[in-house]
């Protein structure tokens, strides 16, 4: 059974290419529908479950952060990898602060597509290997701290 994605990109070229990239490495994945912004990636999940939404991080009508929110709130288990020319820090940990499983830089995007899509699929997460001093388990452990801090100052009736 083919990995399924939605591929969300507004710039036409990088989606025909990423769909060439993995009709060519990998006849696993298939691109099951693609859109040009957030509103349209939207759309298509509603129609078009999928096992792994890819999104621009810049997109109209709604940006990759923005579509990520909203896929999160109606399933809460999905997976996502941003796709993204931003290679900054900042950037990447609030993408994977949100719910990211995945960042994948523009520039190093079609040979690690497949690896991402993989990782991501296998439940893992995936950071581009030209991003330098972003570590995952340290967001991670982070934003998890985090919550355990803000939970126990809530009464039990609260945690209930």
């Amino acid at each position: 059974m083919p990995v399924k994605i939605i591929l969300a990109d507004d710039h036409s070229i990088v989606r025909e290419g990423l769909k060439a990239v993995l009709k060519r490495t990998a006849p696993d994945i298939v691109v099951a529908g693609e859109a040009s912004n957030g509103s349209q990636a939207l759309e298509l999940a509603k129609k078009i479950p999928a096992d792994i939404y890819v999104l621009d991080i810049t997109m109209p009508a709604l940006n990759g952060l923005e579509t990520m929110a909203r896929l999160l709130r109606w399933d809460k288990k999905a997976k996502i990898i941003i796709l993204s020319m931003h290679d900054d820090k900042p950037t990447i940990e609030k993408a994977l602060r949100a719910g990211a499983k995945g960042y994948l830089i523009k520039e190093s995007a079609a040979e690690n597509i497949v690896r991402a899509l993989r990782e991501v699929y296998g439940g893992r997460h995936y950071l581009s290997p030209s991003v330098s001093g972003v570590d995952i388990a340290d967001i991670l452990d982070a934003s998890f701290d985090k919550l355990k801090k803000q939970s126990s100052t809530l009464t039990s009736r609260e945690r209930e």
